[in-house]
């Protein structure tokens, strides 16, 4: 860091002593300054690009190129069309040179992330490992809503990928005839505008379609193989044939699973028995996060709060579900020490403040 400080230093001297002896464009006595400014914006420079990755660069490089190149294919058509005027002419063609170069430099920059550089192999097998925090969302999972409290929270980094025809199918959704449709397509594009908005986040709205491919699921699939990006959903089917085909998923269901509470079997629980099952006297309760409970010896306790035993849990990527027995000798236990608690708090609550004594009265005086 210090030897290239030093260097930085020199550079930056160089330039002033050459400002100052050479005295370009007649500035006389401001050339050193000029070439000391010049230095230290060159150095500034370099400082920023250090920091870039080598795919923006790519990128920023291809993208400057193209622009000077359409600049002065444009600057030959416009000196052939328009009249001889050493006034108009150039200003015009070195606007053009500008305009593209930097349009192309800062679109090739943005777009340099979607570079696929480890499939030159060679110096670029480096580059393999960053194309990982690539994450594409698909239609399901942004109308779900809950990807923009995943990403406010921190956990969702990297680079989030939104392809032209997700955005065409929701927004497909948006314009449906079905008022339910309809409602659920504009709370997609309002989680979109949300998750946009967030500064930590940085969202690629790309092109690439494959006409060839007809179904939305199978078009984010080929595309995860492109860009071996992974895919963010919360659709059961396109998670298992994402897998058959290799691509990587993040499932919100199963995020959402994986931060249920755990319940082990011989655990007791309080639920509140909703409905009747499909096995011979059976319950369903459901707990607070939507887990359903299945009780066994249940069906008599419909609209009420029991106390049952857990007997097992299935865990899938579905979600989860608990079963358990109702006994009402335990049921009873545990209903009676739940009121003997209510009781005693209660009776605190209504007990009486201790009498205070009275005040005696003043003796008389004697004489």
């Amino acid at each position: 860091m210090g030897d290239l400080l030093i260097l930085r230093v020199v550079f930056i001297l160089l330039l002033t002593c050459a400002g100052h002896f050479i005295q370009p464009f007649g500035l006389g006595k401001l050339s050193a300054l000029a070439g000391l400014v010049l230095g230290i914006g060159i150095v500034l420079c370099e400082v920023r690009v250090k920091e870039v990755s080598l795919k923006r660069l790519i990128g920023a490089a291809v993208g400057s190129v193209l622009g000077i190149i359409g600049a002065y294919v444009m600057s030959l058509v416009l000196g052939r069309a328009l009249p001889a005027n050493t006034d108009t002419v150039p200003f015009i063609q070195i606007g053009l040179l500008l305009w593209m170069t930097y349009v192309g430099l800062v679109v090739g920059a943005s777009k340099g992330d979607m570079l696929n550089l480890a499939a030159l192999g060679g110096i670029f097998g480096g580059e393999k490992t960053a194309k990982h925090a690539f994450k594409i969302l698909d239609t399901s999972v942004i109308i779900d809503g809950r990807i923009a409290d995943i990403a406010e929270t921190g956990f969702l980094d990297g680079v989030i990928v939104l392809p032209q025809f997700v955005l065409r199918e929701l927004q497909l959704v948006a314009d449906s005839a079905d008022s339910m449709k309809r409602n659920r397509g504009r709370r997609g594009l309002d989680i979109l505008q949300r998750i946009q908005k967030m500064p930590d986040l940085n969202v690629q709205i790309i092109e690439e379609d494959f006409p060839h491919v007809r179904e939305v699921d199978m078009k984010l699939i080929e595309l995860a193989k492109a860009y071996d990006c992974k895919i963010v959903t919360n659709d059961f089917n396109l998670n298992k044939v994402a897998q058959l085909h290799g691509v990587e998923v993040l499932n919100i269901n199963e995020l959402a699973n994986a931060l249920k509470p755990i319940v082990l079997p011989g655990e007791t629980m309080r639920v509140f028995i909703l409905k009747e099952g499909k096995e011979y006297n059976q319950g369903v309760a459901y707990l607070d996060d939507g887990t359903m409970v299945v009780v066994d010896n249940a069906k008599k306790m419909i609209s009420k709060t029991i106390d049952i035993s857990v007997t097992s849990v299935l865990q899938t990527t579905a979600g989860k579900m608990i079963f358990g027995r109702f006994d009402e000798r335990t049921h009873g236990t545990y209903e009676k020490q739940h009121n003997e608690k209510h009781d005693r708090g209660h009776q605190k609550e209504q007990q009486p403040a201790p009498a205070q004594p009275a005040a005696q009265p003043a003796s008389p005086p004697t004489r």
